[in-house]
């Protein structure tokens, strides 16, 4: 890291100060435009090729390098969450939103990634694409950036994809990456489970939807129990379940329900797909009932990279001392619409360890806190990660 350490440490000031404008600001969505202004603002005078999305509040910013070389992506997400924040910080968000993923500390990041590069950029070896991302909480944002060009912003495509994830319950200045898939898929079954309703007094005279329900709850856990390998398991969770009935001796005719599907494999996806839905028709078939389901694919696996990876990790044991780097055994369950980029360019996710000295709830918490004092690391590495991928084409 001794390229940009010193620059990176005298950058930590103004890179804090950014981080603390944005999480007050928090924004929610596709639609960020005071977030989209404060970035806009801190990226010129820089000499940048800047563009700004249509579908969405996007901002992408090319540089190039004073010397001939392939192109490099980083990559930072802007939006935060409809979450009421209760961490007590001077700074903290009092509209009801909070950055309560750390979204906020990934853009002063890459602001300081783009300042350490631009600022070597006569020797810089090829051209670098600071992607700025609205809707990674669920409204595909990169998809719709992709659509919109950003990988194609330089001219040509990138060679490799980079981005940081903060953790505020990881150890601070701890980074952590694997090869291979590094995040699971999300994706969700919509369900409407139907029967005939009736007098609660009399359920022989009606088809009462809700224990039927009860036995397509217990049978999605069974499916994942039974019909997946063990190798490679899914989380299937029903985390909406509500009827219209409106009085308490009325029986159901209807029942809403929808499971959140988390897999690690495309082959894993399909299987649940094609399989779980069947089922449960089956089993609401033979209790007298209909059911109507929708499948909706969200984020894909987020894949990183095995060879990309596999120089990334040698990077971060260089940069920080392997100590410092920990290969992830296991992919999380959670999942980054990062995955659309690595769908389409090799390259890695890395989470980074921001954990305050005090107790912080977790990600997506109302009492989750993130260290900024981790931002020159960060934008150091972000920065690195780009120079050595550009020198090495």
């Amino acid at each position: 890291m001794e390229r940009f350490e010193a620059d990176a440490a005298a950058l930590q000031d103004s890179l804090i100060a950014v981080r603390r404008e944005l999480h007050e600001v928090v924004e929610l969505g596709l639609d960020l435009p005071r977030t989209q202004e404060v970035l806009l603002r801190e990226l010129a005078g820089l000499g940048l090729e800047i563009t700004t999305g249509i579908a969405l509040t996007s901002v992408t910013a090319v540089l190039r390098g004073g010397r001939a070389g392939p192109v490099v992506l980083l990559r930072a997400d802007m939006d935060g969450l409809p979450v009421r924040e209760a961490t007590g910080l001077d700074f903290a968000s009092t509209s009801g939103r909070m950055h309560a993923c750390g979204h906020d500390l990934h853009m002063a990041g890459l602001l300081g990634a783009v300042r350490l590069l631009v600022a070597r950029r006569a020797d810089l070896p090829g051209t670098v694409i600071f992607m700025f991302q609205p809707g990674e909480e669920g409204q595909a944002g990169g998809r719709l950036m992709i659509e919109e060009g950003v990988l194609d912003a330089a001219g040509e495509r990138p060679v490799t994809a980079y981005a940081i994830h903060v953790e505020c319950t990881l150890e601070r200045g701890q980074l952590v990456t694997r090869q291979g898939s590094m995040m699971a898929s999300a994706s969700a079954l919509r369900m409407t489970l139907r029967g005939t309703g009736g007098h609660a007094a009399f359920p022989q005279n009606g088809i009462d939807p809700v224990p039927v329900a009860a036995q397509l709850i217990l049978a999605v856990q069974t499916f994942a129990a039974r019909r997946l390998p063990a190798t490679d398991q899914a989380v299937i969770s029903i985390t909406r379940l509500s009827s219209d009935s409106a009085a308490s001796n009325v029986l159901a005719a209807e029942v809403q329900l929808e499971a959140n599907i988390r897999t690690l494999s495309k082959a894993t996806l399909e299987t649940v797909r094609e399989q779980l839905p069947k089922m449960l028709e089956g089993i609401a078939a033979a209790n007298g009932c209909t059911l109507e389901s929708e499948f909706i694919a969200s984020y894909p696996v987020t894949y990183n990279d095995p060879a990309e990876t596999a120089v990334v990790l040698d990077v971060l044991d260089g940069l920080v001392g392997a100590e410092r780097v920990t290969r992830l055994e296991a992919p999380s369950m959670a999942s980054e619409d990062f995955a659309y980029v690595l769908e389409e360019v090799p390259g890695t996710l890395v989470f980074l360890g921001a954990a305050p000295d005090t107790d912080s709830g977790p990600l997506h918490s109302e009492r989750a806190v993130f260290d900024d004092s981790v931002l020159g690391l960060q934008a150091s590495v972000l920065a690195e990660l780009a120079w050595r991928r550009l020198e090495r084409a």
